[in-house]
C-alpha cells in the first residue's frame, strides 16, 4: 500500500509540474488532435464539447496574457476527469475494426 501511495503523490506532483491546470485545461484538453481524436469530439455530447471549447479559448487567452488562474481556480488532480476517453476508445476499436475488416 504503500509504493502506491507513493506513486499517487508522484502522479499530483507530475500533474502540477505539467501546469496545464494552472490554465483551467484538463488532461484530455491536451491530447493531439489526430484523426481519432477529431471523430471522438464530433461525438461529445454538446454540452462537454462547449466546456472543452471554453476551457482551451481561455487558456489561449491566458497564455497569450501570460497570466495563469488564480489557485482556487486550477483543474485539482482529483477534479480531472477522463471526459474524451470513452469516445476514444470507440472510435479507435472502430477504425481497428475497420482496418482487420479491410485486410481480410
Amino acid at each position: 500500500a504503500g509504493g502506491g501511495r507513493m506513486l499517487d503523490k508522484f502522479r499530483k506532483w507530475y500533474y502540477n509540474a505539467a501546469g496545464f491546470n494552472k490554465l483551467g485545461l484538463m488532461r484530455d484538453d491536451t491530447l493531439d488532435e489526430d484523426d481519432d481524436v477529431k471523430e471522438a469530439l464530433k461525438r461529445l455530447p454538446e454540452h462537454l464539447y462547449n466546456e472543452r471549447v471554453f476551457r482551451i479559448k481561455r487558456a489561449l487567452d491566458l497564455s497569450l496574457k501570460h497570466q495563469i488562474l488564480p489557485k482556487d481556480q486550477w483543474v485539482k488532480y482529483e477534479e480531472d476527469h477522463p471526459y474524451l476517453e470513452p469516445y476514444l476508445k470507440e472510435v479507435i476499436r472502430e477504425r481497428r475494426e475497420r482496418e482487420a475488416w479491410n485486410k481480410k
